[in-house]
């Protein structure tokens, strides 16, 4: 795979064309080699959009190798739900057929078959399960809100899993949505929505796009800012 020193970093990547895309994403994930995905191009051309982004994705690279230091989840880890972390605690629970995780006001409570811990593999559909339902529950009612605030009207929406985006709005305005979305911050999620209900008017980030999204959420540069500090991928 191609490689690109940048500083200290060795970014190593892979290309996966993609011609439904418009632009091109940048994705990091924890032992995976950096994922470049969108229109066909050549090496050469990889390799400036790669660099382009390579702050970013040297900052992203050392957030996931830094999760990579704490493997066992034990009580008093942090687990992250709507912008804040939130105390965990970890419980030996003998007998039962399978990981379980619940949530109160104050903290994450996991039964653990395993002992006091819980590794990073088997808690992440625990997560994902109840970020999906906490979504379900509150996301999509937040989106009507903003249906009838903005007065931009979706086809529906729904919580679906992607390879390396937050959202979407697809070619019939069917708006969808990450789980981890409900990681964020509400007011980020919100502008998460906003962003999204502005596709179904405008498909591409031109100009008329972003005068959209600042009718409606005049400082969404700030939340956006929020946006790009969390893990997950980037279009470039």
């Amino acid at each position: 795979m191609p490689l690109l020193q940048y500083g200290q970093t060795t970014i190593e990547w892979r290309f996966r064309a993609d011609a439904k895309l418009k632009r091109h994403y940048v994705t990091v994930e924890r032992g995976q080699p950096v994922l470049l995905r969108g229109p066909l191009v050549d090496e050469q051309e990889q390799e400036a959009l790669v660099r382009r982004r390579a702050r970013w994705i040297r900052e992203k690279l050392e957030q996931v190798n830094l999760q990579l230091a704490h493997e066992a989840i034990v009580t008093g880890s942090r687990l992250r739900y709507c912008g804040r972390t939130y105390f965990t605690e970890v419980r030996h629970t003998p007998g039962i057929p399978r990981p379980r995780l619940s949530f109160t006001a104050s903290r994450f409570v996991i039964d653990s078959l395993d002992g006091a811990s819980i590794q990073p593999d088997a808690l992440t559909p625990l997560l994902l399960n109840f970020y999906r339902e906490r979504a379900h529950e509150k996301l999509l009612t937040r989106v009507r809100h903003w249906e009838r605030q903005t007065g931009l009207q979706a086809n529906g929406a729904r919580i679906r899993l992607f390879q390396s985006r937050w959202a979407s709005c697809d070619a019939h305005n069917v708006l969808e949505f990450h789980p981890r979305v409900m990681e964020l911050p509400a007011s980020v999620q919100d502008y998460v929505i906003v962003h999204e209900l502005c596709h179904t008017v405008e498909k591409n980030h031109t100009m008329v796009f972003w005068a959209l999204v600042t009718q409606h959420m005049p400082e969404w540069r700030r939340l956006h800012e929020i946006l790009e500090l969390a893990a997950f991928g980037d279009a470039v």
